[in-house]
């Protein structure tokens, strides 16, 4: 039997052995797939990755979440030599100004708040000390917004501190391609024209280039950004628009000069209809206004942005348009979508790469060695709703919870129905105190809780248990952990110092 035909097994249509997969598209979506089927599978496929220079990349996904870190254990790669290669600097959370009102600040850190009991959060145990007169704040029991608000960071074990990456996404890429070519991946350049399906069955079997090149496979990668030139052109996922919710469309980025002392968190900024993001590297400043164009013109979004920048602008403004949501289906047939191609939220919360990556893990898991079917195809599309899903609620908790009423942005922002499934938890939390994290779900209780009280939401009640504990110990508990936690940040070396010793940048 030939190498690219089908076969049907009780009526489902299945390809044969997968033996050749073509990733279509580069940048940090295309590199991160090919690093990681050639990291685990480069003995038992043949990956060929096409790009072309002349499409280019949106590279500006510089900010990132923890996962990101397992990632890069997964798959071997050395945390010093990544932050010398893309001009690293560590990201301990995201600074969010003016969002609830004008002038609020909060942090959500990637930290664990307090010490929490089986019977309830911590947040209950410090509302529980507050009715006795103990003055502090949740702020003061996370190791992690604490290192965070005094520009402070190390590498430790006890305790220790979660923490994820700002990068050059540019260098990014080149550095995973340098990883995934030592290990065996095919790099082609080219644009691609055509894509050929089987007649039959509507599986992909080929891509033409503009070369005239012919590109076949028996597995194909999708990161050819938003347009989904595979999955959607022409594999028709459809597409899922949640622009009702998540109203920004538009983004204009630079880069900057940057000087100074070196935070280790990506600063998001509210403006009058959107927020603009600052997000500091070795050698530079990543910044860009994200907004919605049914509010603001692109000339009037770029004279906000120009008019709050730090230092003198190194690369010059790339418009951006987008449309937030999903595929209806990330898997169609023998193609699966990564990364853009599959779908955008939006960048508050930098997930963008933590999408990249938790889509390429799944795929891995679920790798159709023995031929593409319709049950891993379904299983696969299931896990990716639901991840984003969560991921959709979580931000849309950041524009519903405001108390802003200057514009007319933010008043929509503020008056708009949301989907159920956040309703559900905002009540939850105003009516009982209670914050929960579903199974797989890659923002924690903590992260939804430091959201929800930097937005102003407040709890009507709390669990009680913490008054079956003895008052007093439990007051010496909290100074302890409070005080512990104080003197291991005065401990510890600046963030600019951290990178200078660990990780100083390295020129190409």
């Amino acid at each position: 039997m030939e190498p690219n035909s089908r076969i049907a097994i009780i009526g489902v249509i299945v390809s044969q052995e997968i033996k050749k997969v073509v990733i279509a598209g580069g940048g940090t979506s295309g590199w991160c797939t090919a690093v990681a089927l050639s990291k685990q599978f480069g003995k038992l496929l043949d990956i060929t990755l096409i790009e072309s220079e002349e499409i280019g990349t949106v590279g500006v996904g510089e900010a990132t979440f923890p996962t990101i870190c397992t990632f890069h254990r997964m798959h071997g790669i050395d945390e010093r030599e990544f932050l010398q290669a893309t001009g690293g600097s560590i990201k301990l959370g995201i600074s969010f100004e003016n969002w609830a009102r004008r002038g609020d600040r909060y942090i959500h850190s990637f930290g664990t708040i307090g010490q929490s009991s089986w019977l309830g959060d911590f947040h209950n145990i410090l509302c529980a000390a507050r009715e006795y007169g103990y003055d502090a704040q949740l702020d003061d029991f996370c190791f992690e917004l604490q290192a965070a608000k005094h520009h402070k960071f190390a590498i430790m074990q006890s305790p220790k501190l979660n923490y994820a990456y700002h990068f050059d996404a540019g260098r990014y890429a080149r550095f995973l391609r340098r990883l995934s070519e030592q290990n065996g991946v095919k790099r082609v350049e080219g644009k691609i024209v055509e894509v050929k399906q089987n007649a039959d069955t509507g599986f992909i079997e080929a891509v033409t280039l503009a070369s005239g090149a012919r590109i076949e496979g028996d597995f194909f990668i999708d990161c050819t950004g938003f347009g989904g030139l595979l999955i959607e052109k022409t594999l028709q996922a459809g597409y899922e628009h949640w622009g009702q919710w998540l109203r920004n469309d538009s983004a204009v980025a630079l880069q900057t000069e940057f000087s100074g002392d070196l935070p280790p968190y990506t600063r998001a900024i509210a403006h009058e209809s959107g927020w603009q993001w600052k997000i500091p590297l070795q050698h530079r400043q990543g910044t860009g206004h994200v907004y919605s164009s049914a509010y603001i013109s692109d000339e009037d979004a770029r004279n906000t942005l120009l008019n709050n920048l730090d230092g003198d602008i190194r690369v010059e403004l790339r418009l951006l348009k987008f449309h937030t949501g999903r595929r209806k289906k990330a898997w169609i047939k023998n193609c699966v979508a990564i990364g853009l191609a599959g779908g955008f939220v939006e960048p508050l919360e930098s997930t963008s790469i933590h999408l990249i990556q938790i889509g390429i893990a799944r795929l891995l898991q679920l790798f159709p060695f023995a031929g593409c079917c319709e049950s891993l195809a379904n299983r696969y599309n299931e896990q990716s709703r639901v991840e984003y899903e969560r991921i959709r609620d979580f931000i849309v908790l950041h524009y519903k919870a405001t108390e802003r009423d200057d514009t007319p942005y933010w008043r929509d922002c503020r008056d708009m129905e949301i989907p159920d499934s956040l309703a559900q938890r905002i009540e939850l939390f105003k009516e009982a105190g209670i914050v929960y994290m579903n199974p797989e779900e890659v923002f924690r209780i903590d992260s939804w809780l430091q959201v929800m009280l930097g937005q102003r939401i407040k709890q009507q009640r709390y669990h009680h248990f913490p008054h079956a504990m003895d008052r007093a110990q439990m007051i010496a508990s909290l100074d302890k952990y409070k005080n512990d936690l104080a003197a291991a940040v005065r401990k510890i070396p600046s963030h600019g110092e951290f990178l200078k010793d660990y990780c100083p940048m390295k020129w190409d």
